[in-house]
């Protein structure tokens, strides 16, 4: 079995900052109200961990001048709201318009919003119909909440999901940004990757030219060196998964000797899999991701009811992918594989385009 190791990242580029703080200053609105409305947050937080409270600090400080801000702690599994902490008092004392409040009385509010799974499940369960954003959630997590919640799928509320992890789309740019020539990728996943694997194949076959896919599939650890041998003799790089793989240190460092072993590198979307030996990650932080949550809350917000977040008929959540803050690059392991390649911010740079 996997293990489930997740880290989060670094400082990011001032892109997306300036994006959303020009949309913030334009004055537009979350809420159903006048865009003169200061904006009006209920933040539904499941977990403790650092990452979901450096995304719930950032949403704080870039709160309008005048709105509320209001955070709801859930108890342990997600079930039911618990009383503010004597260290949330001290905040809500410290933070003016900023105050916590139970989860039964927060219907009011213009825009919710969910920080990790636990929240999540919550936020989609309860009722109400005041727009909802789902935020710091991996894709599978997201299709594990879509098959277990019809609720998710409501037609009189507005549901945008904010994915923590950057489109597969995103991390090909990266490789062919540090490997122009190179246009064959290996990965090994679980069963439950498959919504990934579908992503990444769309995303090659969308490339151009083309990528060409060698996957292999290990349903546990013992099959994973198996599946290597398959995957490194055809491949330029390898690429490893948010997945059960990606998650679990012992099978992320089976995936890093295997490329090392055949000077393959090795490429993923976390800080923690470049310092172990990959040669370079696309990585998107916390802070980052709240001032997209922010900016697709205005989406979520400004759609029709009936319509869906997206637009569509059937209300059908509008999903998106982190964007890139950064990219991380291992030195040491490009001297290794004869490398030069361009600073990080000049990656970076090259992931974000205008969309």
């Amino acid at each position: 079995m996997f293990v489930a190791v997740k880290s989060f990242f670094s400082p990011l580029y001032g892109r997306l900052r300036r994006a959303a703080g020009a949309a913030l200053a334009a004055g537009l609105a979350w809420g159903a109200g006048s865009s003169a409305t200061a904006a009006s947050l209920t933040v539904l937080m499941g977990d403790d961990v650092a990452a979901s409270s450096e995304f719930v600090q950032r949403l704080r400080a870039d709160q309008e001048p005048g709105g509320r801000f209001e955070l709801v702690r859930l108890a342990p599994g997600g079930a039911d709201p618990q009383a503010s902490t004597e260290a949330a008092d001290a905040e809500r004392t410290a933070n003016s318009g900023v105050r916590t409040r139970s989860l039964r009385t927060a219907s009011d509010a213009p825009l919710t919003m969910a920080v990790g799974p636990a929240a999540a499940r919550a936020a989609v369960e309860r009722p109400g119909h005041e727009p909802l954003v789902l935020a710091m959630l991996s894709r599978l997590e997201y299709e594990t909440l879509k098959a277990a919640s019809p609720a998710l799928r409501r037609g009189d509320r507005r549901v945008g999901v904010l994915l923590r992890d950057p489109a597969m789309a995103d991390q090909l740019a990266l490789i062919n940004a540090v490997l122009p020539q190179k246009h064959r990728v290996g990965v090994v996943a679980t069963p439950e990757s498959e919504p990934l694997v579908r992503e990444l194949q769309r995303a090659a076959q969308g490339a151009n030219p083309a990528w060409e896919l060698r996957v292999e599939y290990a349903p546990d650890a013992r099959s994973l060196a198996a599946a290597l041998r398959l995957v490194v003799p055809q491949s330029d790089a390898l690429m490893v998964l948010p997945d059960l793989i990606g998650d679990n240190q012992a099978a992320t460092l089976s995936v890093l000797r295997a490329g090392a072993g055949a000077g393959l590198p090795v490429f993923g979307a976390s800080e923690g899999l470049v310092r172990s030996g990959g040669l370079a990650a696309a990585v998107s932080t916390p802070s980052q991701l709240a001032q997209q949550a922010r900016l697709l809350g205005q989406k979520v917000a400004g759609a029709s009811v009936g319509a869906g977040a997206g637009g569509s008929s059937n209300n059908v959540p509008l999903v998106e992918a982190a964007t890139p803050a950064t990219v991380r690059v291992n030195a040491t392991v490009a001297r290794g594989l004869g490398l030069r390649l361009p600073e990080e911010r000049e990656l970076a740079d090259r992931l974000a385009p205008p969309r």
